[in-house]
């Protein structure tokens, strides 16, 4: 049976990476997006032009309001697209950047972090886990700035260093249903991640590309491909593991 994925935050970036490395390696497709509708149906149908299924749905993954309504509408698309009522692999993905120095972050800045990158992923796995198929598996999205530090990611850093040990303890949990769960953290990425940073200032790409041993700073192929292979019938036996994805960041 066709495995179904749900990737948050699969309209641009990592997400759409991972969501289309996925359909290549045979896997269906839910895709979820915060505002940006057009570039997620864009995906659907790159998706679609591959041969796999998927559909959009709007999620905004900083609030945890709206996750039993999304929860009923993901169970419709299911057993509309699929004729299932369940899916087998939930990568949290979606999330943002706020770069500021620990004097200078706003407690609004902080508790938006927060809500995306912490809360949200906590309520949204729970408010999923009757639709997660058993067997099934959790990919949770950290950062290598858990493992190194640079100015101004204290907050940031703090919150994915909160999902790395939540997921040691879902994959505790979850254990019971045959549910794997890892963490992949990347290294410095060139995406639109603080604006597109890393990827539009040549100076900042110097600097990370300096600090990592395989000499340059890493893209979306970097990462998608390798979380698709992480949900892969090869990688079963991997479970409650941090996995960085950094070229060797800062070793």
């Amino acid at each position: 049976m066709t495995k179904i994925s749900l990737v948050t935050g699969a309209s641009r970036g990592l997400g759409r990476n991972t969501a289309l490395s996925i359909a290549r390696r045979g896997g269906d497709v839910v895709v979820t997006y915060h505002s940006r509708s057009v570039e997620a149906e864009a995906v659907v149908a790159e998706i679609a032009a591959l041969g796999r299924k998927a559909v959009a749905l709007q999620l905004d993954t900083g609030s945890t309001a709206g996750f039993a309504d999304f929860a009923s509408r993901l169970r419709a698309a299911l057993r509309e697209t699929w004729q299932r009522d369940s899916f087998d692999h939930l990568v949290n993905n979606a999330g943002h950047g706020d770069m500021a120095m620990i004097a200078d972050t706003t407690e609004a800045q902080f508790d938006r972090l927060v809500d995306v990158h912490f809360k949200g992923v906590f309520f949204l796995t729970q408010a999923l886990l009757p639709l997660i198929a058993d067997g099934g598996r959790i990919v949770n999205l950290s950062s290598g700035l858990t493992r190194f530090s640079h100015p101004g990611f204290a907050a940031y850093a703090a919150v994915k260093g909160a999902i790395e040990v939540l997921s040691v303890y879902m994959a505790k949990e979850l254990g019971s249903r045959g549910i794997a769960v890892n963490v992949v953290a990347p290294g410095a990425i060139e995406t639109d991640f603080l604006g597109g940073a890393v990827r539009d200032m040549p100076d900042l790409n110097k600097v990370f590309a300096g600090m990592t041993a395989l000499g340059r700073v890493g893209v979306p192929d970097d990462i998608g491909p390798m979380i698709a292979s992480l949900l892969g019938e090869e990688n079963r036996w991997v479970n409650a593991q941090r996995i960085e994805v950094s070229g060797g960041q800062a070793i």
